[in-house]
């Protein structure tokens, strides 16, 4: 991995435009707010959050599905936010996508040789024997075989139906992957199967992947680093091992705190203690000030009226909570003072 970012996020905006009854004046709504994030050739950035946090917002963002608001999204030299159409070929060769549902992502009418040599016959000069040579090739990396080739979709179970996603993915040998939630759908046991398939290819091909999911015990399991999301706003980030096993934020604390346990007295004991917590009735969403306020059980005075800036965390990343203030703002700031803290 090079030391140089393959994508750039830098204070991204998504903002969607509510419609009225009448289809004009509806209340916008602001997905993600304020986001930056990167990504490194040949690494893996898990985005994990609960559903509305702003995670997919970004995804598609990236895609380019969705219009930026504002912000930049660098991929390479080019700034992606900027282009007033879509994506050059260039561009899409480069930038692939697996999305979550492997039963509705696939045409149903076409067979699998088609699905995995569509990228193949639109950006690259092969005829179609070297397609179809190309599309064995790339059944064999995802477990499938020749025979396979000349069957729907609908003769798959979903397992196999995301290992002929992947394997079209992978077609153009991508420098970025967009994983969007890419095992949700599936069983336990085939979602491990489809993580070792992804871990494996990434070694192999060198492919950077943004790994959108909710299972923070998973996407450790895959990352290199992640970062975590809140109502639109990335709350913390940093190496995979030590967001998981030393959380910094209050928020990916509760979001470990909901995988379940092996141990069933440590199951009882933490549903006990969650019982007993104080219930609050306030809103989820807050008008001003840190976006977790009404949820956190460390909430001070100054979380009602000052956003928290991204403070440096022991281990590497950063987390947005005043509960480490007075830590580590020296650290932000010499760090070519990419933050502006609030001491």
């Amino acid at each position: 991995m090079t030391d140089n970012p393959l994508l750039e996020i830098t204070d991204l905006q998504v903002t969607y435009s509510g419609r009225s009854l009448f289809g004009f004046g509806g209340k916008q709504f602001h997905a993600v707010k304020g986001a930056t994030l990167s990504i490194r050739a040949g690494e893996t950035l898990g985005l994990v959050g609960e559903s509305g946090s702003g995670k997919s917002s970004i995804a598609n963002a990236v895609l380019g599905l969705v219009k930026a608001s504002s912000g930049s999204i660098r991929f390479g030299d080019v700034e992606l936010a900027s282009l007033k159409t879509r994506y050059p070929p260039a561009i899409r060769s480069q930038i692939q996508a697996v999305f979550q549902d492997p039963y509705s992502s696939l045409n149903p009418s076409m067979t699998v040789e088609a699905i995995v040599t569509e990228p193949l016959r639109v950006h690259t000069s092969m005829d179609r024997a070297e397609r179809r040579a190309r599309a064995v090739e790339l059944l064999k990396l995802v477990s499938l075989s020749e025979e396979h080739l000349d069957r729907h979709p609908h003769q798959f179970s979903g397992g196999q139906r995301q290992r002929i996603a992947i394997a079209s993915a992978l077609a153009l040998q991508p420098k970025l992957i967009v994983l969007d939630e890419p095992v949700s759908a599936l069983d336990v046991s085939t979602q491990n199967q489809i993580i070792n398939l992804l871990y494996e290819r990434r070694a192999e091909f060198g492919i950077a992947y943004l790994m959108i999911a909710h299972d923070l015990a998973l996407v450790h399991h895959i990352s290199d680093r992640i970062a975590v999301m809140y109502l639109g706003h990335v709350v913390e980030e940093g190496p995979s091992d030590r967001v998981y096993h030393a959380p910094a934020h209050p928020y990916t604390r509760a979001l470990l705190d909901a995988v379940p346990l092996l141990d069933p007295q440590a199951q009882r004991q933490r549903r006990t203690a969650r019982k007993s917590a104080p219930a609050s009735d306030a809103p989820r969403l807050s008008v001003s000030g840190c976006p977790y306020q009404n949820r956190c059980p460390h909430v001070m005075s100054r979380c009602r009226s000052e956003m928290p800036p991204a403070y440096a965390i022991d281990g590497g990343g950063t987390a947005s909570c005043f509960l480490h203030a007075t830590e580590t703002c020296d650290t932000v700031r010499t760090a070519k003072d990419k933050e502006s803290v609030v001491s």
